[in-house]
């Protein structure tokens, strides 16, 4: 069989509005990859303002977006929709990891494209989930915040390998990531849903490995071009005008994801409304 050019094809994957077509162009793309049917050949590059995405949800702006008590009758499932939208777009956002920065390694290419096809695995649980409870994905409006730091950072990957993993997925946006995740288990618990419990175990542990990855990466971007990794990361925060955030950090997590004690020892001492300044 002779090797097809990968570019175009998670270019087409990226631009696609269908949500059930894009998750199996993704599954496509990364197997095809894995058996060495594709190559990085030469295709155009440009920037995408935005990824496809279906007609619903209402894209809104973030603090339009109803907060509901998770005990409250919508609540439960908003909550797993927000969380399900993440994911939706996390898969955008790791397709354009691997399709965009053409000089990094094949092993770059790898793990983006292994993290984008188990982000799909994690929006058709969610998904699944969803339907058990009576909605769907598009049943609620959400917001494009992830996909605009993608937008942001598209320029230089290791501002993304900075700001996109080691931040936005360590941190959580709305109601995923390494912090978020025990609190978020903790209620839903309260109201039983063990069910949705178990699929953000399963998350979880995945995004751990997905946060390595850009902890890898950002080392490895950092020593290539001669920068101290906390003192670039704390300038990246400040450019970019991200902080500390308040509330509990999931240590032992982050210590998987390849945090250094280092930085787990800034984080717990930074205060939210001041600059960061270097661990050092």
């Amino acid at each position: 069989m002779k090797p097809e050019s990968l570019y175009p094809q998670i270019e087409a994957a990226l631009c696609c509005n269908d949500v059930a077509a894009k998750l199996a162009a993704t599954d496509h793309i990364h197997a095809a990859w894995q058996a060495g049917h594709l190559q990085r050949l030469d295709a155009p590059l440009s920037r995408l303002p935005l990824a496809g995405h279906p007609a619903r949800p209402e894209l809104v702006h973030a603090t339009k977006v109803p907060r509901r008590r998770t005990g409250s009758p919508l609540g439960q499932p908003a909550m797993l929709h927000a969380i399900a939208h993440i994911e939706f777009n996390a898969v955008n956002l790791a397709l354009d990891a691997a399709w965009r920065f053409r000089d990094m390694p094949d092993a770059y290419v790898t793990d983006w494209l292994r993290i984008a096809a188990e982000e799909a695995k994690h929006f058709r649980l969610l998904q699944q989930r969803l339907q058990q409870l009576g909605h769907d994905y598009g049943d609620f409006p959400a917001h494009n915040g992830l996909w605009e730091i993608c937008h942001r950072t598209d320029h230089d990957v290791l501002v993304r390998m900075a700001l996109v993993p080691r931040v936005l997925e360590a941190r959580g946006l709305d109601a995923r990531g390494l912090d978020a995740s025990p609190e978020l288990k903790r209620k839903l618990a309260n109201i039983g849903d063990h069910a949705s419990v178990a699929i953000l175990d399963i998350i979880l542990e995945d995004e751990i490995g997905h946060v390595q990855v850009g902890n890898h990466w950002f080392h490895w971007l950092c020593r290539a071009r001669g920068l101290e990794p906390m003192t670039a990361f704390c300038a990246l925060l400040d450019e970019y005008d991200l902080t500390a955030h308040r509330g509990s950090y999931n240590m032992d997590a982050r210590r998987c994801a390849g945090f250094s004690e280092a930085e787990l020892q800034w984080l717990q001492q930074a205060k939210p409304e001041q600059p960061c300044t270097s661990a050092n």
